[in-house]
């Protein structure tokens, strides 16, 4: 599928601070997916880009979402941790989605690595009327917490390499998910691995092709 697509960066904000964002849409998109990442280094910045490119591709608007600003990466490491703050700047961008006409009646999906797994699925397990569908490329999905996990009602795919040494902790923390779900091994070279990464993506965009729901077939939100 062939868009012609926008490219913006945005401040989105989020109590007390305003968050990075990098926005591609045109306006035949069939929905939107949000990639958050909680660390703002350059592995995960070429990550972004390579999701964002292929879902581009397959007919979505992306959102890139910093879950913590430039000086908070730098100054405080330990941010990626704090599970419920991160989530909360998660609800954050939904609620300023929901003021922006042109993204009005997009299906949204949301991706996350890392901590911010953890985080998406606690935002996700409080949003199920904002999202249709999540996507974990690994990464500590036991840090939502229990209570979340078990209340997460969104079909929810993670992709987890052989190597990873939380690999049994996250199985463990995916057991107490009661929604739809699907677990996907990745070869032990690890989701880091560029190569790794190229065999994901085609799953990820799968996902999200046939759990979100195409613009048209949306229903037309009350305004």
């Amino acid at each position: 599928m062939s868009l012609s697509l926008r490219h913006s960066t945005l401040s989105l904000p989020a109590g007390p601070v305003w968050l990075a964002a990098r926005l591609a849409h045109a306006p035949d998109v069939r929905g939107l997916v949000i990639i958050a990442r909680s660390t703002l280094d350059d592995e995960e910045a070429a990550r972004e880009r390579a999701i964002s490119d292929a879902l581009n591709r397959a007919g979505f608007a992306t959102l890139g979402l910093d879950l913590a600003t430039a000086h908070e990466d730098e100054r405080d490491p330990d941010l990626r941790f704090n599970t419920p703050l991160l989530a909360n700047r998660v609800e954050a961008a939904l609620a300023w989605l929901d003021h922006q006409p042109p993204l009005h009646g997009l299906a949204r999906g949301l991706v996350a690595g890392g901590t911010a797994s953890g985080a998406a699925i606690r935002a996700a397990s409080r949003s199920a009327d904002r999202l249709s569908a999540l996507f974990c490329l690994g990464g500590r999905i036991d840090l939502a917490g229990a209570g979340p996990l078990g209340a997460l009602a969104l079909p929810l795919c993670v992709a987890v390499s052989q190597d990873d040494p939380g690999r049994a902790m996250m199985h463990k923390a995916f057991e107490l998910i009661h929604a739809q779900t699907a677990w996907q091994d990745i070869d032990d070279t690890g989701l880091s691995a560029p190569a790794a990464l190229a065999r994901v993506i085609p799953v990820l965009v799968h996902w999200f092709e046939h759990h979100l729901p195409n613009a048209d077939d949306a229903t037309p939100e009350n305004t």
